[in-house]
């Protein structure tokens, strides 16, 4: 008997739906599934609650989009659980599994990976620390996305002094700084005119939200060079985490990112590789 984890988008009734579904699935086929409070009590299905740690699934079904494959993880607090992404958002380059095929997924995974039925596809996360101006731990965080410092004020930049394995590379004057992954490539830092990464690569990648200076391009950084970022002027700044804000910054505090040791593991169904994906979101044609 295994364990699943069921974590679904709060505010679209399709994924209660689907979570029931998933859950009899699972139920009439001698697994356990569960969710936290959190997730059960919005959605009208308090029968599923279970008070133990999302860490002691063997699998996690995230039923909602990429922002709910972000929380799943975000759940998950670095624990090596398999992932499948059933996809009820909009783009879902995260989420692979359509609604109509939640059942005949969830029998391939059960079947084994010996026949090829699925593969686990391995993201890298990035370590995100804080560091106040003097010299105090403000906090840690873990991101599969990015991390992003960002103006508080509008109508204003913030000024952002960088450096890459503890040497001055520039300061930036900008809207924000998007501090992400190859995963994160695709997220907010695309929206920013950001470069795309194959998640397969392990690298860091910053690209400077609206910045007001000449240089305006990206960088990628192989995943061993350490990035830290400090927050100049009188000017506050926001450090977000996946989208959601984490931390409030004044002048002389720092923020540096690394790779994780842990890393997240995506359930993939046959053979479509990243750029295929890609396409396919894009509506791109072969000619």
């Amino acid at each position: 008997m295994s364990s699943v984890l069921l974590v679904a988008h709060h505010d679209r009734a399709e994924a209660a739906t689907l979570a029931r579904l998933a859950a009899a699935w699972l139920h009439d086929h001698g697994h356990d599934a569960w969710m936290t409070a959190e997730d059960a009590v919005p959605l009208g299905v308090v029968d599923l609650i279970a008070e133990r740690s999302a860490s002691s699934a063997d699998l996690a079904l995230s039923i909602g989009g990429d922002g709910t494959m972000l929380r799943t993880v975000k759940l998950l607090g670095g624990a090596p659980v398999p992932i499948i992404g059933i996809n009820v958002g909009l783009l879902g380059y995260l989420t692979e599994v359509e609604p109509e095929v939640l059942c005949a997924s969830l029998e391939r995974w059960f079947a084994g990976s010996q026949d090829g039925e699925w593969r686990l596809d391995e993201r890298m996360l990035l370590d995100v620390s804080a560091t106040r101006a003097d010299g105090s731990h403000a906090g840690t965080w873990t991101a599969l996305n990015e991390g992003v410092v960002e103006k508080q004020e509008a109508g204003h930049t913030v000024r952002l002094q960088v450096w890459i394995d503890g040497t001055p590379f520039t300061t930036y004057a900008a809207d924000g700084l998007i501090l992400a992954t190859p995963t994160g490539s695709t997220a907010y830092s695309l929206s920013a005119r950001g470069p795309v990464l194959s998640p397969r690569l392990r690298a860091v990648l910053l690209t400077p939200v609206s910045p007001h200076m000449l240089f305006d391009r990206s960088l990628v950084l192989d995943s061993t060079e350490l990035v830290e970022v400090e927050l100049l002027g009188h000017r506050s700044a926001t450090l977000s985490i996946d989208g959601q804000p984490a931390l409030s910054m004044v002048e002389g505090d720092r923020v540096a990112v690394a790779p994780s040791e842990q890393v997240a593991y995506f359930v993939r169904f046959g053979q479509r590789r990243f750029h295929q994906i890609l396409k396919a979101k894009f509506g791109l044609t072969d000619r």
